[in-house]
Formats: C-alpha cells, sequence, structure tokens
C-alpha cells in the first residue's frame, strides 16, 4: 500500500525536496501551494497524512490546520508541521493547534521519515533509508 502524503509548502525548493524525499521512500506525493489550494485538494480526496507549512501568504498553516480540525471528515488526518519557525512558543502553539508533530527547517530525511512513521506507524512506509539520511536538506 502507497502513503498518500500532501505536502502544503509555497518555496518550490522546499516542495521539491520533500517530494524528492517521500516519493524516494514509495510515497505518492501532492504538492498544494497555499492553503485554499490545500483545502481543495482536501475536499476532492483525503491524503493519508499531510506535511503543512505554516508562514504562507492568505490562509497560514495554523489556519488551514485548524479547519482541519474543525471538520468532522478531514479531524483525524495526521498533520505533521513542517517549518522555519523555532521558536519554544511556536512549536507548543503548534501541538495546541492540533498538529500531531512538528519539524523546524532545516531537517534531515532521517527526521522526515521519523515523523511519518511516528503519526502513521512503523509498517506503513518502506524500510528506512540507506546513506544520505544525516543530511541537512530543507
Amino acid at each position: 500500500m502507497t502513503t498518500k502524503v500532501l505536502v502544503v509548502e509555497d518555496n518550490r525548493d522546499s516542495a521539491a525536496i520533500l517530494r524528492s524525499i517521500l516519493e524516494n521512500n514509495g510515497c505518492h506525493v501532492d504538492v498544494a501551494e497555499d492553503g485554499a489550494e490545500a483545502l481543495e485538494r482536501l475536499a476532492a480526496a483525503l491524503p493519508d497524512v499531510m506535511l503543512l507549512d505554516i508562514m504562507m501568504p492568505g490562509l497560514s498553516g495554523l489556519d488551514v490546520l485548524d479547519s482541519i480540525r474543525r471538520d468532522h471528515r478531514t479531524s483525524r488526518l495526521p498533520v505533521i508541521l513542517v517549518t522555519a519557525k523555532t521558536l519554544d512558543d511556536d512549536v507548543m502553539g503548534g501541538y495546541q493547534c492540533g498538529a500531531d508533530y512538528y519539524i523546524t527547517k532545516p531537517f534531515t530525511a532521517k527526521q522526515l521519515l521519523y515523523g511519518l512513521r511516528l503519526v502513521l506507524g512503523e509498517s506503513r512506509l518502506p524500510a528506512r533509508p540507506r546513506g544520505k539520511e544525516n543530511e541537512d536538506l530543507a
């Protein structure tokens, strides 16, 4: 079974890095460039997990997360915040808004895959990658 991931990221380079890591680990990846597009994609089809940037134009990632948690259809969707916001208050705020996990940029493939395994369960992803997992990527 292929894990379906919705990446919500307005920075094309960051989105490309996330896509590469995920696809190289057997995931099917869809990318939304902003919060409004993310909510449209969720209305059409639910992924297994969402990777969500906080700082985006229009709807912020926290606005999107709030909308997801208030909708009975998406309220249980695992959401991992992937963001440059690194202060303790930012991290705690993300969890208080309903994030399942919080990853700060820059991150490694190993950190990202650990977060996915944590929120989805070990069996939902292929075996751990070998090689460049300790490289800083985003």
